[in-house]
């Protein structure tokens, strides 16, 4: 059986306490992921300063370099999974879209979402920095258009509680790699394939392995993450994310809010929005955090809710390899019938109407090729 394995920067560490990760369509074993419990995780993190250091020690247009080197790797090479067992690009993909449910066509842009940041990343930094000079990370202070500027790290590390949801999102947390900051990742229950094969990619580029830290665990776990790392991302609903609203060293990526709103003067020209609703709405799947979660407008509300349910309803399930497929299946299919179970209590509010059961028909939860589907 593949292992997944923990790194304890950077190196491979099997864990006794395993948990199996199935196919979400057959309930086959695709691989055993190692766990990570708190005491590991808050004693390996007491080596952060020895981790920074390493890394500190690199120049940042080399790890640019490293950067643009793993793009290629990430998309096209043969990785490490766990030693001795290598993982192909095709693997990967599989293995992606059987545990978390996305369909292969929407992996690979995703894959490929990650390979640009990491082959442009001189120009991820020169939008983070304002364009200074790398040189000025390595070297702390310096001169911009005949002014002093200076930077310091505010952090030995950062942790990243990530998700499942989509594998883009992970381009989010890369650059600080550049930046001189080493990793400490907690994937996703279902999704451990992308954040092990970005940091397998840097590694094989020439990045330290002290740089990569990656503990795959409970939600104890990530709370360790976000407790020990002086800066942090996380990712999750809103429940989970609650406790650490108020704690300014923790970045939050919560439940997708996004709106597009048509004020008085768009409203009238609604016709020339449609596909940007539309796009905003459904593109990869609807599982993005930033996919637009209602359409808000002055006027025009039932011809624009009659036009978006013709155009959102005809996006039908398909199988996960089929090449056309646009929706995402549910790694739980419980969860597809509490969400259809939500809409129908909210349809018992006067006035609501559910346009599109007016096109596909009835029903709104569905199987497809052994996968549950929200229609």
């Amino acid at each position: 059986m593949r292992q997944v394995p923990i790194l304890r920067a950077g190196r491979s560490y099997v864990s006794l306490d395993r948990v199996r990760l199935p196919d979400i369509r057959t309930g086959e074993i695709v691989a055993e992921v190692s766990q990570a419990n708190a005491g590991l995780i808050a004693r390996d993190l007491l080596q952060a300063g020895r981790l920074k250091s390493v890394l500190g020690q690199r120049r940042c247009a080399d790890l640019i370099a490293i950067c643009r080197k793993a793009a290629s790797l990430f998309v096209e090479a043969d990785l490490p999974l766990d030693e001795g067992d290598a993982q192909s690009p095709s693997d990967y993909l599989a293995m992606l879209s059987a545990t978390t449910g996305m369909p292969l066509s929407l992996c690979r842009g995703n894959m490929e979402k990650i390979r640009f940041v990491l082959d442009s990343m001189d120009r991820v930094l020169a939008g983070w920095t304002r364009g200074i000079d790398p040189s000025i990370l390595d070297e702390g202070w310096g001169r911009e258009q005949e002014r002093p500027v200076s930077y310091r790290a505010q952090t030995d590390t950062l942790g990243a509680v990530l998700p499942n949801n989509s594998p883009g999102v992970h381009s989010l947390w890369i650059p600080a790699f550049a930046m001189k900051i080493p990793l400490v990742l907690k994937p996703g229950r279902q999704e451990p394939w992308t954040p092990l094969r970005i940091a397998r990619a840097l590694m094989q580029a020439g990045a330290p392995p002290e740089a990569f830290s990656f503990y795959p665990g409970d939600h104890a776990a990530g709370a360790q993450i976000l407790l020990r790392c002086g800066r942090s991302m996380a990712f999750g609903d809103a429940s989970t994310l609650r406790p650490w609203m108020d704690d300014p060293r923790v970045q939050l990526h919560g439940p997708g809010w996004s709106k597009v709103i048509l004020g008085h003067d768009e409203a009238p020209r609604w016709r020339d929005h449609v596909d940007l609703m539309v796009s905003s709405i459904a593109d990869n799947g609807g599982r993005s955090c930033l996919n637009a979660s209602g359409v808000w407008t002055a006027s025009h509300g039932l011809e624009i809710a009659q036009a978006l349910a013709q155009r959102l309803a005809s996006i039908e399930p398909k199988p996960l390899d089929h090449p056309e497929a646009r929706v995402a299946a549910f790694s739980d299919p419980r969860q597809a019938r509490r969400i259809s179970n939500h809409i129908d209590r909210l349809l018992a509010v006067p006035g609501a109407r559910d346009l599109t059961a007016q096109i596909r028909g009835p029903e709104r939860v569905v199987e497809v090729d052994r996968c549950t589907f929200l229609r």
